[in-house]
């Protein structure tokens, strides 16, 4: 597996990571035995890099990752301010301290390799307190470096001018490109890990989805279609669904006849050096090697890329609800 550098932590961490999101439930259920062949899965194949967060399952994503074991190189990501009580307007040390001290139980460690503020709201990002407290909380050992994942452009920038910054998460793929511009470039003049969440787009990017495709009620993919649950732009990139079907319909038109289409799209994003890692969910083991693969597949060329960027501005973005 090919690495690159997270920033500023200066960890070596595999192109494609692993989401674990599913670990929890927030794509329908997943026993004991498929999250722990996962998880096998995973290192194995040396995708050392894994990102969870505190409401995945109210802790049972963190909790099986803390209780797998798991090669000394893979890095525990996780991710604070969705629960704890703090969201939406609760935020405070004390309340940010305890968040981080049971995601540290519950992945059985002292310190957390990175903690990353969870789609904060953006009133409590401009007021900037929160960041002064991941600094205090770094200096006080509970988290070696801090980050944050957020959900527009804007977020992302705002947080890219904290000096203690040393990674962002953001949602980059075929169907939100807009973070090329000026996001990524920043970023990587400021050397701030970028983590691309979300790249296939919920699933849509598989190419495997269709209008008779059912979710599972529990799955965000049923529940939150139009951001009845969280933000739109966390499902189907903010594409309502079938719009996103006839939108993968015309992208497999344009990707090359030997590329699984899945593939295709995570090429994309690693084209982009200033990505550090793509964290890909799965919900069965298998998918991970189609996934990695992806890391081994020649750079696109740059006339379909820029293919790529005039069919998103004249196609694609008019369909994004919830910003950019």
């Amino acid at each position: 597996m090919k690495q690159r550098r997270l920033g500023k932590t200066g960890y070596q961490v595999s192109e494609i990571g692993l989401g674990c999101w599913q670990l929890g439930g927030g794509f329908g259920p997943v026993g004991d035995e498929t999250a722990n062949a996962i998880l096998d899965a995973a290192d194995a194949a040396g995708v050392n890099f894994w990102d969870t967060a505190d409401v995945y399952g109210g802790g049972l994503s963190e909790s099986r990752i803390g209780a797998h074991p798991k090669n000394a190189q893979v890095r525990v990501a996780t991710k604070l301010g969705r629960g704890g009580g703090l969201f939406p307007n609760n935020y405070s040390f004390e309340g940010v301290r305890a968040s981080l001290e049971g995601s540290a139980r519950r992945l059985g460690v002292a310190t957390l390799d990175l903690a990353q503020l969870h789609c904060v709201p953006t009133a409590v990002l401009r007021e900037g307190s929160i960041f002064g407290w991941m600094d205090r909380l770094q200096a006080e050992g509970l988290v070696r470096h801090w980050g944050a994942s957020v959900e527009t452009i804007e977020e992302g920038l705002l947080c890219l001018e904290q000096p203690g910054l040393a990674t962002l998460q953001i949602i980059f793929n075929v169907l939100r490109q807009d973070a090329a511009e000026q996001l990524l470039p920043k970023a990587a003049e400021r050397d701030v890990g970028l983590i691309v969440r979300l790249p296939l787009a919920s699933g849509l990017l598989s190419g495997k989805f269709s209008r008779d495709t059912q979710f599972e009620a529990t799955d965000h993919r049923n529940f939150n279609r139009d951001g009845e649950a969280f933000s739109v732009g966390e499902t189907f990139s903010g594409i309502p669904y079938e719009r996103g079907l006839e939108l993968v319909q015309e992208l497999k038109g344009l990707a090359p006849e030997s590329m699984p289409l899945s593939q295709f799209a995570l090429r994309w994003i690693l084209d982009h050096p200033e990505v550090s890692t793509i964290i890909a969910g799965v919900s069965k083991p298998e998918q991970l090697a189609d996934n990695v693969a992806a890391s081994e597949q020649r750079s696109l060329f740059p006339a379909l890329n820029t293919r790529l960027k005039e069919w998103y501005e004249k196609d694609v973005k008019p369909a994004i609800r919830g910003g950019v």
